[in-house]
């Protein structure tokens, strides 16, 4: 078997050649062929090939730097015209997505070869907090777009998908998003998270955050329609209320002096920014579909610099 491993890079050199000798002493007996493209997303460290001498690696060095997704994006648009291997591993570069699983993935994919194959997290190793903000991330969006993420970018893909997967634009902003939305066959396995190999993580709250918000993106349409709903319900709710005010004052008379007058425009408050709300969904939604959406294996040439 032929397994060609992505990795986006920024900064993790020391890291990713740990990562690599680890993946080539656990894959030493295995009758399989390794070979490694890393997407340098614009690293302010330079790579050194001399490092790397014995390993069967390619680089993407970007011209400037595009955030870990869209460098996912591009190394598969990438492969989609230079792939010669059997399977295609997406793994971090940092030694949390343990080398090791490519095994459990692998085994996994036997008996769905056509499926993209997810790492889906049993056990995580951040701090508290950052497990916390993580499961109000999962929780908001299953709320804004019907769906469940339990997956990051650690993956199996097919030879078979690459292509197909690069020509689907919302891997642009979110790998994991990108390959719900697509309705290409996924399945995944459960499978803990390792630990960083070397170095400082960069994720931080503000990158949970970023990260979030590009996975929602990715379901605009149905997280428009879900916000819609609530703004049409806090407008019915309103009017509704507003009602109920003005016919206990004018027609019961059981309202104190200046009660209806400061609910009903408690309600009108409430009125104007459900409506409110509801127009600018509108607008945004009508006016994303004014543009074509941004293929990556149509655009991903011109975000290269040079092959090494």
């Amino acid at each position: 078997m032929k397994i060609k491993i992505v990795y986006p890079v920024y900064n993790d050199w020391e890291a990713l050649k740990l990562l690599v000798t680890k993946t080539e002493s656990i894959f030493k007996d295995k009758n399989v062929q390794l070979s490694y493209l890393a997407v340098d997303d614009c690293s302010s460290l330079p790579f050194l090939a001399s490092d790397f001498k014995e390993f069967n690696l390619n680089v993407i060095h970007l011209i400037s730097n595009q955030g870990h997704q869209r460098a996912i994006a591009i190394g598969l648009s990438y492969l989609a015209d230079n792939n010669d291997s059997d399977v295609v591993i997406v793994m971090d570069s940092d030694g949390e997505d343990q080398p090791e699983h490519i095994l459990d993935l692998i085994e996994k994919s036997k008996s769905a070869p056509d499926k993209i194959i997810f790492a889906q997290r049993k056990k995580r190793t951040e701090s508290l907090a950052f497990k916390l903000f993580y499961l109000v991330y999962k929780f908001i969006f299953k709320f804004l777009t019907g769906n469940v993420i339990t997956f990051g970018n650690y993956s199996l893909v097919p030879a078979s998908k690459i292509k197909k997967l690069a020509n689907v634009s919302e891997i642009w902003n979110n790998y994991p998003g990108g390959v719900i939305r697509s309705k290409l066959p996924f399945d995944s396995v459960p499978l803990d998270r390792g630990v960083r190999l070397a170095g400082k993580s960069k994720m931080n709250f503000t990158s949970l955050i970023l990260h979030g918000m590009s996975a929602i993106s990715v379901f605009l349409d149905f997280t428009a329609v879900r916000i819609l709903i609530f703004a049409s319900v806090m407008v019915s709710f309103s009017v509704v209320g507003a009602a109920i005010a003005l016919y206990l004052k004018f027609v019961m008379h059981q309202a104190t002096p200046g009660w209806a007058s400061n609910l009903v425009m408690g309600f009108f408050i409430v009125f104007i920014q459900g409506f409110f709300i509801a127009l600018f969904i509108l607008f945004m939604v009508l006016s994303s579909r004014r543009y074509n959406s941004f293929i990556p294996y149509f655009g991903y040439n011109k975000f290269i610099d040079f092959v090494e």
